[in-house]
This record gives C-alpha cells, structure tokens and sequence, in this order.
C-alpha cells in the first residue's frame, strides 16, 4: 500500500490534509529516510507524517483571558464557556471570545496551533464546548459530527408549565425574513427536531433535558418558543428577563469518540446558580 492510501484509508486523512503534507518536504518519513507519498509500505516499516505550521488568522487575535479547561490532551480541549462569552470573533463580537482566550492560551504554552471549534454555542449560552487541537482531529471529529457521533445534552430553564413529562418537536426551522439573525418555524425551512424530558417544575418554570437530533441555528430557543414555552430571559423569542438576563441554556453533557484512543469520551457540567436558580422563583 502507497503511504498515500495507508493516510487516506487507514489513518483517515482528508486529501487536504495529505496535500499540505505532501507539498511540504521533509514531512513524510519511513524509517527515518524522507519518502513521497507514492512510496510502498510495508509491514514493520515506521511511517512519520508531520504537519506544516498552522497559520491564525487575520481576524484572530491571541488574548490572555482566563478559561475554564475541564479536559486536555494533545489532541482536544474541552472547555466550559460561561454565559455572555461569543465562542469565536465576529463582525459584532471581535475580541474577547473563546477563540481569542484559546490562542492565548496556546501561545502561553507554545502550542504552534490555530483554533479548530468543533462544537459551537451561543453567546448567551453556557457550558460545555469541544475544540480540536489541530487540523487532523479537527477533520477526525468533523466525521464524527457529520455521523451523529458527537452528543450533547442540554439543560433549559422554559416559561409555565409543561404537561407531559417528555416530547419531541418536529418542525422545520427558516431564517426569518428581513432578519439575518432570527430563526422561525416554517414551511420552508430545514427539518429540526428537539427530544426533551422534563426534570423540575415550579409555578412559573419548566426545567427540561434536552437532546437534538439535528443541529439547526437557536434550534432549542426556536422550538420551545413555537411550543408556547419560551426559554427564560430570551428576549429574542418571546422570553421574559425579569429573573434572568441571557436564556437559560446550558451544555451539561458532552460525549464523543476520542480521534486517537476511539474511546468514547463523557463529559458533565452542572447548570450555573443563575439557570438552575430560576426553578426557586414562582
């Protein structure tokens, strides 16, 4: 097998990634001796693959913001975002963001990364947060994601009373019109669909478990609000912030198939004071 088929088929790369090695000299290695991606491998050879410096870029600024790390290796991070935190720059949101603390954190440490953000959140919404350390576990856990190998589990703190102790929502989600930013339930839009169990209730709040089969933009903010049960202290979809300033949304578990060991990894994180809180209020 051509150490190019051995990459590809074998160790999972994606052809862009063999690309930038192969067209990089003196990273490719079989026992020791520099060899082209045509060379044929045999058994007990020892094969080196080296990856080109990362390059950050120009809307990436390294910052020394603190960062809650609850998992690290040479391959991931995992991280647990606090509420009010833009997990990377944006037009509105140019500093100050995980990405920025993470790039400052690798420069601290002398980590010759970019920043690989493989499972995002809302700014508003809090908790646990995957980044690969690197462009092959970025394309490694990008697999994983795409086959719903990635699982994440929500808590939500929703307005009244939800009847029934579980559900599913199944409507299709659609930017709204003359809006770049909302999302709303309609016809002509991608299918969604949100299983949620109900843990607490109180005379004002709901609090639920929530698990997503798709991963559309404020898919949980949407559906709950479609449902007649908008998420505390979102204002954006109908919710009210008396008691709350941000929605009451929180990434409380994270489970994955670690790129390299595959084994499968779980992570919890419990709601912050100001979610889970809100079930003490009438």
């Amino acid at each position: 097998m051509s150490i190019y088929d051995y990459l590809r088929t074998v160790q999972d790369f994606s052809h862009r990634i063999v690309k930038r090695v192969k067209e990089t000299k003196g990273l490719l290695k079989v026992n020791g001796r520099c060899q082209i991606v045509r060379y044929e491998l045999t058994a007990g050879d020892v094969l080196e693959a080296a990856f080109p410096p990362e390059t950050i870029g120009p809307g990436l600024v390294p910052e020394d913001i603190p960062l809650s790390i609850v998992y690290e290796d040479e391959a991931v991070l995992v991280i647990d975002k606090p509420a009010g935190v833009a997990t990377i720059p944006s037009f509105n949101h140019r500093s100050g963001t995980i990405g920025n603390a993470v790039l400052g954190y690798y420069q601290k440490q002398q980590i010759p990364y970019t920043i690989h953000v493989v499972t995002r959140l809302d700014r508003d919404t809090s908790g646990l947060l995957l980044i690969a350390k690197h462009q092959y576990s970025h394309s490694l856990l990008a697999k994983e994601q795409q086959a719903n190998q990635v699982d994440r589990t929500y808590c939500a703190v929703v307005e009244g009373a939800i009847s029934q102790t579980k559900g599913t929502i199944d409507a299709d989600i659609a930017r709204k019109e003359g809006s770049i930013i909302e999302r709303v339930v309609g016809e002509k839009g991608k299918r969604a669909v949100t299983h949620y169990q109900v843990e607490k209730r109180s005379s004002a709040y709901t609090m639920v478990k929530i698990k997503l089969d798709t991963g559309r933009t404020h898919q949980i903010r949407v559906h709950f609000s479609h449902i007649g049960h908008s998420l505390a202290g979102d204002d954006l979809y109908g919710g009210s912030t008396e008691n709350i300033d941000h929605q009451a949304l929180h990434c409380m578990e994270l489970q994955f198939r670690h790129p390299f060991t595959k084994k499968r990894m779980h992570f919890n994180s419990a709601p912050p004071k100001k979610i889970a809180g809100l079930m003490e209020k009438s």
